[in-house]
């Protein structure tokens, strides 16, 4: 569900769709998870504003970059364009015809993204971490070379966890607060919501569109320092599903 926290009409048809593929009441365990997440979240008094996107050539762009160039922090990497695909159905991980997947320029972004790193000195770690869902792992594969890439579980998206939820939460959470070494930055691949139930709702909104890196300090905390976009597409940055 990284469209929005709202679950839209065509969502709730294609989870009736599936109803044999998962049991009713790993359904209903997962709903309930959810709605108790999201609930939490929003109770939450936003300490921040809603964060704006920075690009390179601003003044904000440029501060963000000087202090990717020193590593040491998390990129949560939002999956590249998928503004005209289908939306998801199946809810199947591995099932490209029922999911939604990137868009030709979507590819073509997600390749953008690998090079512009490259060409600003952005240092990453290896391997780059992607959720299993496609359009994350396609992201990726585009942006830094299949051979780079390790899919994992807990970059899950929220509506193919299942009764699941909980554990990819905390799976990005782990992965947003472990260490990392000076030098390079942890680079995760993956989805909205799940990054918005961990890191509350100054990323919500509008904040990270498809495409975008949000920055964060490692910690217990893991503080998000910014986002940036270093493909954007014009108009692009949310579907419609």
């Amino acid at each position: 569900m990284d469209g929005g926290l709202a679950e839209s009409p065509a969502r709730r048809n294609a989870a009736r769709r599936m109803g044999a593929s998962w049991p009713r009441r790993a359904w209903q365990d997962a709903g309930m998870i959810r709605r108790a997440l999201l609930l939490s979240v929003l109770a939450v008094p936003a300490l921040a504003q809603e964060r704006a996107p920075a690009r390179p050539g601003t003044p904000e762009g440029e501060a963000l970059l000087a202090r990717l160039r020193a590593g040491g922090l998390v990129l949560f990497l939002r999956h590249a364009d998928t503004r005209g695909e289908p939306c998801d159905r199946s809810f199947r991980l591995g099932d490209r015809e029922g999911q939604r997947n990137l868009s030709p320029a979507g590819r073509a972004q997600a390749a953008a993204i690998g090079r512009r790193m490259e060409e600003l000195g952005i240092p990453v770690a290896l391997p780059v971490l992607a959720g299993p869902v496609l359009r994350a792992r396609d992201t990726a594969e585009a942006a830094f070379g299949a051979a780079r890439v390790r899919v994992t579980d807990d970059l899950n998206a929220d509506d193919y966890a299942g009764g699941r939820l909980a554990e990819v939460l905390e799976g990005h959470r782990r992965l947003l607060a472990d260490p990392v070494p000076p030098g390079a930055n942890r680079v995760l691949v993956g989805h909205r919501t799940p990054f918005i139930m961990v890191a509350g709702p100054e990323v919500g909104g509008r904040a990270l569109p498809e495409g975008a890196f949000a920055a964060v300090e490692p910690g217990g905390a893991s503080r998000v320092l910014g986002i940036l976009e270093l493909a954007p597409l014009p108009g692009g940055g949310f579907h419609g599903c």
